[in-house]
């Protein structure tokens, strides 16, 4: 009797390890599409380019192509001697904690203006998500025709009203140059901002704000203590995003100045570009955007955790 009831169990225990096996296995195949287009679109250039930035490559001069061990961080200190690269560096810093933080102040004011909408919220938010829709090639157009030292309508405005006298090279001066590229992104990347805040707002638990006011709490009191506390995780997210946005601007800056005249909007990433399609250093712009890329890295994971501790309070 145990003799035949171990070849009846032994056959089912072999089914079932065959069946936990297939059940290990099947969701790898299932992300197996997804997991090789990553590492073809993503992956494999990212270990090209860090590869690239330690080699002189030049795409004129196929023989630079070789790496040496003994000159792998040559790209890396002529960065330190560019002062181009610098100043770009430092600037994109600086545009991106100016327009990310006047972005956030504006979209914080707005989404909580429209929550206490009780009529026509739909449309309004409708309407807000207008300018996410234009191309951002589109808006670099339609801002350097606003600026326009010429015929602009900014120019043609201030002195309609008498405020200028004269027309002001909006796009040429410092630093009017990159304030107006600022203002551009502004104009398109707000209404992100205030939709991820909008929702945030909405989402907060209604009981507490009761209970403030049954407490006697003013509506600045309920902002400062209840709803910036709770909106935190939100705002996180939303500067997370943005930041990275803007620090790697490229194509409002390109369409609107190319990063000049003499390099007074360059950014990093601009500057890459001629680098690397105008100069065809690719070595020297790999390495550029190497740099880029761990200053990025390193921001997000600063970001996230303060993520993480404000949920944690949560």
């Amino acid at each position: 009797m145990i003799a035949d009831a171990a070849t009846v169990i032994a056959p089912v225990k072999a089914r079932r390890s065959a069946f936990e096996r297939r059940k290990l296995v099947f969701p790898w195949i299932l992300l197996a599409p997804t997991l090789f287009i990553i590492a073809a679109v993503v992956i494999y250039p990212m270990i090209y380019s860090v590869y690239v930035s330690f080699t002189p490559f030049n795409l004129l001069r196929p023989e630079t192509f070789a790496f040496d061990a003994s000159r792998m961080f040559r790209n890396y200190e002529r960065l330190l001697e560019d002062d181009v690269f610098i100043t770009a560096f430092f600037r994109t810093i600086i545009f991106m904690a100016v327009t990310v933080n006047l972005e956030y102040v504006i979209a914080l004011g707005l989404s909580q203006l429209i929550a206490r909408v009780t009529w026509g919220q739909g449309l309004i938010r409708t309407l807000l998500m207008i300018p996410m829709m234009f191309a951002p090639v589109l808006v670099g157009f339609q801002y350097a025709w606003f600026f326009n030292a010429t015929v602009g309508l900014v120019n043609n405005a201030l002195m309609s009203i008498g405020l200028m006298t004269t027309p002001k090279a909006w796009l040429v001066d410092i630093p009017t140059g990159i304030f107006s590229i600022g203002l551009a992104s502004m104009w398109m990347n707000i209404p992100v901002t205030t939709i991820i805040l909008l929702a945030g707002t909405l989402s907060l638990p209604s009981e507490v704000y009761e209970a403030a006011e049954v407490d006697g709490a003013s509506a600045w009191q309920q902002f400062r203590k209840i709803t910036m506390p709770l909106l935190q995780p939100f705002v996180l997210i939303a500067l997370t995003v943005r930041s990275l946005d803007v620090g790697r601007a490229y194509d409002i800056v390109r369409i609107m100045t190319d990063g000049g005249p003499a390099n007074r909007t360059e950014v990093v990433w601009t500057y890459v570009g001629e680098m690397a399609i105008q100069n065809s250093r690719f070595g020297l712009a790999s390495a550029m955007s190497m740099v880029s890329v761990i200053v990025g890295i390193l921001f997000t994971l600063y970001l996230f955790r303060q993520l993480m501790k404000s949920r944690v309070v949560q």
